[in-house]
């Protein structure tokens, strides 16, 4: 089988990696004022260049900048959207005892509205690293995230006293215009990260969203509708995705559920190019739901998981892929780890090292399915 001409390719991946101590130490420097934001970038462009060389001599064709100048994978970004606001971490106990730091809450207060560019001078440093031949991927939230954790109540009334279609135009406007900023800067495979329809997989979080006044059946087909909003400003030549997370902080997750639920709104409904799906454990349920891929699209299978460091078999991932493939045609189907390898700054629970072995298992899984990379 021939390797697609555009990403994502047979081999990809999700986008984060771990930070190196010393890039963790100059934020930890710069919240206290101790260096500026211009020394602090210096540090990032160091450390972003090293995470492309690595990610190149890896054997990977997409190459992210490991997202180093972020903090969270959602609220960097879209707090810098007009109209949007963000508070800040809170320590909340978990079921298990423990303290973990809850990101902060995003609400909107104001008309969404593009007020700058976001990413494209960080996509810019990306693209001045990379080797001939590597594409530069830009992972960023969905639009999505700003509707479903505070539901109705998270978005100012006052300027959206209805949703449809006024708020959902705004935010899709705002989007398209920082694709076509990426586009002019030569971006032309941008992902966006989705944990909302991998919730309403969930019955406790289907649960949550009825608590909120949303209807967790309903609600799948409208944020479809949604991205395809943000589709439409899609740039020519550039492939749009989309990854379903069911929560990656500290190697956690936060729901379960196979993707049934959604399956037909985020496969046949939607307008994106290709689907980064978490497969790695039996949370994710099984792959009937693929059923649903309509012909020319991708559905990327994240098998590897990030969380921790044990290797997988490859035989397991073969046959895995073989299961896909009595839903999905083989050639439609394509080999990732199933999340990024740091979400957020705090990272995951996995050797620094063990990001290179699990991309490298799934270089070389890839290569001995489909032939390619």
């Amino acid at each position: 089988m021939s390797l697609p001409l555009n990403p994502p390719f047979r081999a990809d991946h999700v986008g984060s990696f771990l930070r190196p101590v010393y890039l963790i130490q100059a934020r930890d420097r710069h919240a206290k004022g101790e260096i500026t934001a211009e020394e602090l970038r210096r540090v990032e462009d160091r450390a972003i260049a090293e995470i492309v060389r690595f990610q190149e001599d890896v054997g990977l064709k997409s190459i992210t900048d490991g997202e180093f100048r972020r903090t969270y994978f959602h609220v960097d970004f879209l707090r810098r959207l007009g109209g949007v606001s963000s508070g800040e971490p809170v320590a909340v106990q978990r079921a298990d005892g423990k303290t973990e730091l809850a990101p902060p809450v995003i609400s909107v207060v104001d008309k969404v509205r593009h007020v700058a560019d976001i990413q494209r001078a960080d996509f810019e440093y990306l693209q001045g690293q990379l080797s001939p031949g590597s594409v530069g991927k830009v992972a960023i939230p969905s639009p999505t995230m700003l509707h479903f954790r505070g539901g109705r109540a998270g978005i100012s009334a006052k300027h959206y006293p209805e949703l449809d279609p006024d708020f959902y135009d705004d935010v899709a406007r705002a989007y398209g215009d920082e694709l076509k900023s990426l586009a002019a800067a030569g971006c032309r495979y941008v992902q966006l990260d989705d944990t909302n329809l991998a919730y309403l997989c969930d019955a406790r979080m289907r649960a949550a969203a009825s608590g909120r006044g949303d209807d967790p059946d309903e609600l799948p087909h409208r944020y479809a509708r949604f991205i395809n909003k943000v589709a439409a400003y899609k740039p020519e030549g550039m492939v749009l995705a989309i990854h379903l997370c069911r929560g990656n902080f500290k190697s956690t997750f936060a729901a379960s559920g196979g993707y049934e639920p959604v399956a037909e709104a985020l496969l046949a409904e939607m307008n994106v190019d290709a689907y980064f799906l978490e497969y790695d454990d039996d949370r994710s349920g099984d792959f009937r739901p693929l059923r649903f891929l309509p012909k020319g699209k991708i559905a990327v299978l994240g098998l590897v998981s990030t969380k921790f460091g044990a290797l997988e078999s490859k035989d397991d991932l073969k046959r895995r892929i073989d299961e896909a493939a009595r839903h999905a045609p083989l050639e439609q189907l394509a080999l990732s780890p199933q999340c990024g390898f740091a979400s957020t700054v705090h990272g995951n629970d996995i050797a620094v090292a063990a990001q290179r072995d699990k991309l490298k298992l799934v270089l070389e899984t890839a290569r001995e399915v489909w032939g390619d990379r």
